[in-house]
Formats: structure tokens, sequence, C-alpha cells
């Protein structure tokens, strides 16, 4: 069995976090941007690329329902003076060489405080105003009102239906990060829901009203593809003092109305990424406390894979060890099988961090297998080896049951995995000391079928 570990950088996109670079680039210098990213994933053996596709009610791809974001075009509703879509580019730069993308949403949130531009006709604070609410500095679609969560499930749905992405992430902006004493305005939508025949308390409510959203999500999701993954990306500590000794400046199943531990016990995704955004000498919120604790809480055994703070890391300041993210890779590691994290953010993956990382991942992996996905692992693949002039080679066929290919090299009498690769027809150069190959094929739920292994003759 080939290595298995999910590892994911973010690629944030609202307010030119990570890409583009500035709002309005020329189509091709965003495009260059764009390639460099995942250029710069492959050679740093990371498996998928979590991109924010819907920062706050707006669209990095060619959307129907929502506008084009400002973050890319300078305005937003305005479109690329080039015809071209990033979503639809990143995947196509990205699965042949194995890696997976995952399109990022902000559910809820519907305007940044960093935007600049007006609000565009499409926008939803312009189709549905009293279905928004202004809190803070942002403006937020209320929960409480269905029109609302109808209109973020049809996004998601939209782009499940029309990209061939690999899963769905959800930030862990639900109800919005309290600013001081505000209150959060959906009294229209709770008289709503008492007017007929509700008898929950509002902050019950609340918490119903996100449930309910992510119910139906995972439902949506996978009725459309079965084996995309949902992914959400809570806040790091489900409550104060979980575990004992642990402070947080929120409870977020107080003031978020997020019931992490619940979704873990009914299912609502296929891996939970808690922002364990803090160094292991923290003690007040020790990355060596939460991560033992979280992994203690998942009854269902989806996947953990928690978020870690690569860009504060790699400003090297104390409480962060100089290699801190490597050790708190290796501290996941040491939980079990089918380890995972996911880096914050792309930006942050170059210089020592990146130096790091590549000694930390020195092979390529696959993303870990989700059985209770459906479908069967694929059949042996049509694959052969031979030492020619040039050098020696490996090459494997398409077929309809696989994902990825998965190529493994043997050398002093030791295997290791060599690459992985797209669905595709493949071929690969292989190390000239090499004395065999195996090439198994992956599944859409990332269940791994039986090699095919190729000796190379002397």
């Amino acid at each position: 069995m080939p290595a298995t570990e999910f590892r994911a950088a973010w690629i944030a996109t609202v307010a030119n976090t990570d890409w583009p670079s500035r709002p309005g680039l020329p189509a091709a210098q965003a495009q260059r941007e764009l390639a460099a990213i995942v250029d710069e994933a492959a050679a740093l053996h990371l498996d998928a690329l979590v991109f924010q596709v819907r920062p706050a009610g707006d669209a990095l791809y060619d959307s129907p329902i929502e506008p084009w974001s400002e973050w890319l075009t300078g305005a937003q509703g305005r479109a690329p003076e080039v015809a071209w879509d990033p979503l639809q580019f990143l995947i196509e730069h990205a699965h042949p060489r194995g890696i997976e993308v995952h399109a990022w949403f902000n559910p809820f949130r519907a305007r940044h405080e960093a935007a600049r531009s007006p609000e565009d006709a499409r926008h939803v604070a312009a189709k549905l105003p009293d279905a928004c609410v202004r809190y803070g500095k942002f403006v937020w679609m209320d929960p409480g009102d269905e029109r609302a969560v109808d209109w973020t499930l049809r996004v998601i749905a939209d782009v499940v239906r029309r990209y061939d992405v690999d899963g769905v992430h959800l930030d862990d902006y639900f109800y919005p990060y309290p600013e001081q004493k505000q209150q959060f305005a959906d009294d229209r939508s709770f008289l709503r829901y008492q007017r007929g025949g509700g008898k929950l308390a509002r902050d019950d409510w609340r918490r119903a009203n996100i449930d309910g959203f992510l119910q139906r999500l995972y439902a949506a999701v996978h009725a459309q593809k079965p084996c995309a993954l949902v992914g959400i990306s809570p806040f790091g500590i489900a409550r104060p003092g979980m575990p004992r000794g642990i402070s947080a400046g929120i409870d977020q199943y107080d003031q978020l109305y997020a019931d992490v531990l619940g979704w873990l016990r009914q299912g609502r995704c296929d891996y939970l990424a808690p922002q364990l955004y803090w160094p292991i000498d923290q003690k007040a919120q020790s990355f060596a406390a939460l991560l033992p604790w979280w992994a203690g809480q998942n009854p269902l055994h989806r996947h953990l894979w928690p978020g870690l703070y690569a860009s504060r890391a790699a400003e090297g300041k104390a409480p962060w060890r100089v290699d801190e993210i490597p050790q708190q890779v290796q501290m996941i590691r040491a939980l079990g099988p089918d380890p995972g994290h996911l880096l914050f953010s792309m930006r942050a993956l170059h210089g020592e961090l990146g130096e790091q990382l590549q000694r930390a991942y020195p092979t390529p992996a696959v993303v870990p297998a989700s059985p209770w996905l459906p479908g069967d692992a694929p059949a042996l693949p049509a694959a052969r080896a031979e030492r020619a002039a040039a050098g020696p080679r490996v090459s494997w066929q398409a077929q309809a049951d696989a994902r990825k290919f998965v190529v493994q090299v043997q050398n002093g009498g030791r295997w290791h995995t060599f690459a992985v690769r797209g669905a595709g027809d493949g071929s690969l150069a292989l190390p000239d000391d090499a004395t065999a190959a195996a090439v198994r094929a992956q599944g859409r739920n990332g269940l791994c079928g039986p090699a095919r292994v190729c000796p190379l003759g002397p």
C-alpha cells in the first residue's frame, strides 16, 4: 500500500491573500501565478489544494448565480477581460499531477471589510437584501432565513455539478465572530420561526439552523458526486475548558452556534480540519493537548486533518519553535493511520519553512481512503516497464474506475512512492538504479487497487 497522507494548503483569495497578487491582473499574469502555485505544491509533494472560490457572496469562477469577485478583476461583477475560469484552470493543472482540488466556500459572509467596489446587481445582498444582516464591518447572510440557506446550497451544488472538484470545504464562519457587544440582527427570521410554531430558544434555534444547513449540504454534495469529500474547518477549540486547562476568547458553541462535536457524532462531514493555530509550547491553547483531544471526539472515525498555522510559524517568533510545523506534522502522524493536515496558507510555504516541508515530505503520498463512501477498489491496471536506451521508463493505460495512478519504485531492495498522477494514460522516466516499478489505481473514494509489478531487466 502506498503512503497515505492528506497534505493540503489553503489558497486564500479574500483580499488577495495568496492569489492573485493584486486585483485586476492581466489574465496571462494571473494564470502564470496560479500555475506557479501548482508547481510549488507538486515540488513540495502536496496532494491537495483548497481553493477559495467564494469569499463573500462572490465568485472566483464563472458562476451563473453570483458575480465575479473584485479580488480577481478589480470590481465586483466585472468579468475577466479575457474569458477564462480560475477554478477550471486550477483543476486542469492540478489533476494531471495527482493533486486534488477542494472548492472552499464561505457559506454566509456576504461582504468583507476589505471590499471596495459596490455590490453588483447579482449579489445576494442586492437580490435578497432582507435576508442579509450588517454586523460590524461585514454583511452576513442570515442562516435563519431559509432563502439565504437555499441560495448558498444552490451555489455549492452548481459548482459540484459543473466542475470536477474532489471536495467541498467550508471555513469557520457560520454565525459571525462576536464584535464587542453587538447583537446579530436576526429578529425578523426568529420571529418568523416563532410565528410558525417554533419553540426553541434563540441560541438553540441558531445552532439548529447551522446543523440543518450542514445536513442538507452533505446530502446535496453526495447526491451530485457520491465520493466528493465534504470538509469543515472550524475554530480549533470546541469550547473553553475542552480539554481541561484550555482557554479561549470565544465559545464557538455559544457564540458561533457551531456544535462541532455534534457534527462529528452525526457524520456531517467527511473530514474535520479544526484550526489548531497555536504552538506546542503555548500552554493555554497547547497544540499538544488539543490534538489528541480532538482525535478522541470522533466516534464515526471520519478523517481528522487539523489546520496548521504555517504563516505564523514561518515568522519564527517564540513560543513557536524553529521547526514547529514539522514537529506538529510528526505528532499528527503518531496518532495513527491515514494522517493529514492543511497548511494556512500557500504564501508561507517557501524559504526555510519550504525546506522543512521538503524534508517532512520526502516522497509523494496519496489522499487516504474514505471507505464509508461508495465504490470498490479499482482493478489491476495495464502497465509495463522497460529499460530503453534513454533509461528506464514505466507506462500505464487509463481505466474507467481510476481517479489517480500511484507509481512506486524499487531500488536498493526497498520500495518507495515515486509519483502520483491523474486518471489518464501516463508514462514516467524512472531512476537509473530502479529494479522494478509498481503501478496501482486509486478510485474516487480513495481505495487503492492491486499493484501491477513490472520488473526491469538489467
